[in-house]
């Protein structure tokens, strides 16, 4: 009788902890591993080298840490459209800095701090204790950073500062990693100073929101702000913090942007907050909030340039045919989240 107690404990206790979060991350990671293991079975066509992988993450690191920034405003119920503007306005101050005004590297980087945490606070504060809803005070701050862009410059041009020049070319090797060409060199494999970046950037928030207070707050807010209230939590606080964490977030993404592109131009990281907020809900985060995990949201900016990546490989070079398959990728986990709601209520 004891054994047969124990047995039925034991059960519970795997299906408490199979939460929603765990769930939609075990889905997400299911796919994309079942998506990048058919590419390269039947597609082989550059799949096989793990250099291929590396440059899906060389080309979305920056789309990786605004991704995250996302997922932190998403899980506490909100949502930012403005960091696709953010990462611009950031790319085009840093590219006039550097090559008009022969600033150095590292003011750069203050430079995009700065914007970041400026767009955090302003936002933040709009949400959190004027209470505007989160879409209309970012969608403004999109409008607002577009409109910046183009005016500390109008067209495109390329950064010829040397220092940074030599920052951009900086490669990392991957040891063990690297492919034999057609003339019988070995090519190694690498990635950019950007993909570490935001790799410490989703190992930090992935820690911060499962063992820290201010983490679990988020959930909390997220789940149900008046039972957040009733247990002490500072509610507008935390609202507070999520948009000035995903600012923040924004300004380093575009940082690392600028450091991949090596650019300034008004049109970049064009629809970047369209393809965050899939990634995030890729990654099994929920529209309605209280549920979300940042390795998720990593998962699914790899799913995302993924699809892409096998409909490019496929001859669908056409760019209607990349939003459809990403339209039906986001449908397809929208229903997923649909369920798992019913399933929670």
């Amino acid at each position: 009788m004891a054994k047969k107690n124990t047995a039925a404990g034991n059960a519970a206790a795997g299906r408490k902890k199979l939460t929603e979060s765990n769930l939609l991350l075990l889905i997400t990671v299911v796919i994309f591993v079942v998506m990048y293991a058919g590419a390269m079975v039947f597609l082989q066509k550059g799949f096989l080298k793990p250099q291929t992988f590396f440059n899906i993450l060389n080309a979305n690191a920056a789309l990786i840490i605004t991704a995250c920034g996302m997922s932190l405003v998403m899980i506490t119920g909100g949502i930012d459209i403005s960091v696709g503007g953010v990462v611009a306005l950031v790319s085009m101050c840093c590219a006039v800095y550097l090559d008009y005004m022969g600033g150095n590297v590292f003011v750069s980087l203050l430079i995009a701090l700065g914007i970041g945490l400026a767009f955090g606070v302003v936002q933040g504060y709009l949400v959190a204790y004027l209470d505007i809803q989160p879409f209309i005070v970012s969608l403004a701050g999109m409008f607002f950073a577009r409109g910046m862009t183009t005016i500390v410059h109008t067209a495109p041009f390329n950064v010829e500062n040397e220092t940074f020049v030599a920052l951009k070319n900086t490669r990392i090797y991957v040891p063990g990693m690297g492919t034999v060409n057609k003339l019988g060199k070995y090519v190694p494999a690498y990635v950019e100073i950007g993909v570490i970046i935001a790799l410490l950037v989703v190992v930090v928030l992935f820690c911060a929101l499962k063992w820290t207070k201010a983490g679990r707050n988020f959930y909390a807010v997220g789940g149900n702000r008046q039972s957040a209230l009733m247990l002490g939590i500072n509610v507008k606080r935390t609202r507070f913090l999520a948009q000035l964490l995903c600012g923040v977030l924004a300004g380093i993404g575009g940082y690392v942007y600028f450091l991949h592109v090596g650019s300034g131009s008004a049109s970049h990281a064009s629809g970047m907050e369209m393809n965050a907020i899939a990634s995030s809900i890729i990654g099994g985060t929920l529209l309605t909030g209280g549920v979300g995990n940042i390795f998720g949201t990593f998962v699914g900016v790899l799913s995302l340039s993924t699809i892409q990546n096998i409909v490019s490989s496929i001859g669908l070079d056409q760019a209607w045919w990349t939003g459809i398959t990403v339209a039906a990728m986001l449908c397809i986990f929208l229903i997923i989240q649909s369920v798992i709601l019913r399933r929670r209520q």
